[in-house]
């Protein structure tokens, strides 16, 4: 088994889609997926996994029914599983999502948007 360092900005050079997660590794059961994006997403939770969001370059703003976070480079914050959020991005914002594998982008809810098939890269 060969031991690699991932250098986030040449992964992050491999694409340009938005609101598509691409698997750039795999921690236990747990996928580290690379993110960009772009405007608003859809409103959702996750009914059983808690989700990390670590903003690697932008500002990412995660709105809630309560208020909204708002992330800079360098922050993350988890949503805990049954939470609905809405992530926002004004500008183009690079993030890292840390979740189990198996976790749909848009949770509880399917649209056009839902990623089932991830990329590695």
């Amino acid at each position: 088994m060969a031991i690699e360092k991932v250098n986030l900005t040449q992964k992050f050079s491999l694409f340009s889609d938005y609101w598509s997660p691409k698997v750039a590794g795999e921690i236990n059961n747990f996928a580290v997926k690379l993110v960009k994006l772009k405007g608003e997403f859809v409103w959702h939770h996750h009914d059983v996994e808690d989700e990390l969001f670590m903003v690697v370059k932008g500002q990412l703003t995660i709105r809630l029914r309560d208020g909204d976070i708002v992330l800079n480079e360098g922050e993350f914050v988890i949503i805990p599983h049954g939470v609905e959020h809405m992530p926002v991005a004004d500008d183009e914002v690079h993030i890292i999502l840390l979740e189990p594998k198996e976790t749909l982008n848009t949770g509880n809810v399917q649209s056009e948007r839902t990623v089932a098939d991830l990329q590695e890269i």
